[in-house]
């Protein structure tokens, strides 16, 4: 999809659709994909397609960067080993953060590639959302937002056991 198209929004209401939403924003071009989920359950971390497309989005320039923010990382560490091998292959342009106590109050959970691109859900409970492409105002407060729950987080999962 182009920049010189205008902004494309849809709605999902279920799990389908917000996978699908998902993988729509990970086929989309871009620099810059920030993440933030409580605990990243229901992003499918463990599937070896949804890392096929993230690897893919990496792969595509050295540039690219993959920033995640979440509350809990026992959930990645645990179940997600597809996702810790993609952080070891590209530890160069992912980081992962956990929120510090002022910003675990934040219960939604978005997606943002650059400040163009964005998938929300309000509430990280429940599918409902909504998936928004070529939105720069919309994209660009969801870029904001993330830069301050970043700001109240610290560095959660190292590249390796030992943390190098």
């Amino acid at each position: 999809m182009s920049e010189s198209r205008g902004p494309r929004y849809e709605r999902f209401d279920d799990e389908s659709g917000f996978q699908t939403a998902v993988d729509l924003l990970l086929a989309q071009d871009g620099r810059e994909l920030r993440l933030f989920d409580p605990d990243l359950s229901r992003l499918r971390l463990a599937s070896p397609a949804r890392i096929q497309l993230i690897e893919r989005f990496l792969q595509a320039s050295r540039t690219r960067r993959l920033y995640i923010a979440l509350h809990d990382a026992d959930f990645l560490t645990k179940y997600c080993p597809r996702m810790m091998a993609l952080l070891a292959r590209h530890s160069y342009a992912v980081q992962i953060n956990r929120t510090l106590e002022e910003a675990r109050k934040a219960q939604d959970s978005f997606l943002v590639l650059d400040a163009l691109h964005y998938v929300r859900r309000p509430s990280a409970q429940f599918f409902r959302g909504a998936l928004g492409l070529n939105d720069e105002n919309e994209a660009l407060a969801m870029r904001g937002r993330f830069g301050e729950i970043w700001a109240a987080s610290s560095v959660a999962v190292a590249p390796t056991t030992l943390g190098l």
